[in-house]
């Protein structure tokens, strides 16, 4: 597999020992600082919640536990950035969070706007599961302590396997990478870690381990997973030069915001991501599941579907609803319902 030349060498993160860097220069803190936020979280008006019980939105289990062909290509939505990809005979979930509040604790912390659609207990056999960060909305310690116990093998950026071991994950199931590094699930299924620009942490501590998006690099497809990343444009177009295009591309859309600017894309952003990274169907992740920010729970797909235009094919599935990617463009009209 031999990336195409890049015009500029290829961004890495930087690490001093102890802590990791972004490859380009990124504020975390918000910039009018913890004490104006919290005035906003609490007298600001957005729904930032739905006003009533969403769901429930049962997956087929059985459907989703059928052999998947050779040359097929399918996701299904759980919430979040919890997909469950079917791809040339693999079934691979990013980001598993089945937890009911993504926080250190059960009784405080953002809450699920609706049940997972498919209890772990009746997920299908996996080939792998592919983390982006260890942030709690993104690695949910409950789901890896059922999931280590399958077997299946873990891909994750550098230091997170740490965190898999202490759950009970085999350590010979755990593949940790760097940027640009890669390793295959089989003979012709290639996974790479690429780069983005965001943050890691779970409780006081930062940037302890990296954080990644992630090419999955089929016999008959591609796929690009972002994980969280703030806008890079040139992280993006590297990505996309490299591997691109894409037969789908996941990027987060929610909780945006300009205190934080750098680290998250929000609709907009997705788009330019998308298209540096060469286009193709666009499944949106990472809102309309938990309270994450403060925009309304809908404002992420309203703008993205009032950005987008026509030449963006969206996926917009309900949770749990397969999409079949050759089928083209998918609007379900969930959140409306």
């Amino acid at each position: 597999m031999s990336p195409q030349t890049t015009s500029a060498p290829r961004l890495q993160a930087i690490y001093d020992g102890k802590a990791y860097q972004n490859a380009v220069p990124t504020t975390v803190s918000p910039p009018s600082g913890y004490s104006e936020l919290l005035k906003r979280w609490l007298f600001e008006k957005a729904e930032r919640e739905p006003k009533k019980p969403l769901g429930p939105f049962p997956a087929d289990a059985k459907a989703l536990a059928a052999p998947v062909p050779a040359a097929a290509l399918r996701a299904t939505w759980l919430g979040h950035s919890t997909v469950l990809l079917e791809i040339d005979g693999h079934r691979i979930l990013t980001d598993p969070v089945w937890s009911e509040r993504v926080s250190p604790t059960s009784f405080m912390g953002p809450k699920r706007f609706f049940a997972p659609p498919l209890p772990l207990a009746e997920l299908p056999e996996l080939d792998a599961v592919v983390l982006s960060h260890d942030h709690y909305d993104h690695l949910d310690s409950a789901a890896i302590h059922f999931l280590g116990r399958t077997g299946v093998p873990f891909f994750c950026p550098l230091g997170v396997g740490a965190h898999l071991r202490r759950w009970g994950v085999a350590a010979a199931c755990i593949t940790e990478l760097n940027w640009w590094e890669s390793a295959q699930l089989s003979e012709d299924f290639t996974m790479v870690a690429t780069p983005a620009r965001h943050f890691s942490g779970r409780g006081l501590t930062r940037n302890g381990t990296l954080w990644a998006s992630w090419c999955l690099l089929g016999p008959t497809h591609k796929v690009f997973f972002g994980g969280d990343s703030g806008p890079f444009e040139e992280g993006f177009r590297q990505i996309g030069e490299a591997h691109g295009p894409f037969d789908l591309v996941m990027l987060e859309i929610g909780a945006s915001d300009p205190e934080w600017a750098d680290i998250h894309l929000g609709p907009d952003n997705a788009l330019v991501a998308h298209r540096l990274l060469g286009g193709g169907p666009l499944l949106p992740l990472h809102w309309g599941t938990f309270n994450l920010a403060f925009h309304a729970w809908q404002q992420p797909v309203q703008r993205l579907l009032a950005a987008a235009g026509p030449e963006v094919p969206l996926l917009l599935p309900a949770p749990g609803q397969p999409a079949n990617i050759a089928a083209g463009p998918l609007n379900s009209h969930w959140w409306e319902r």
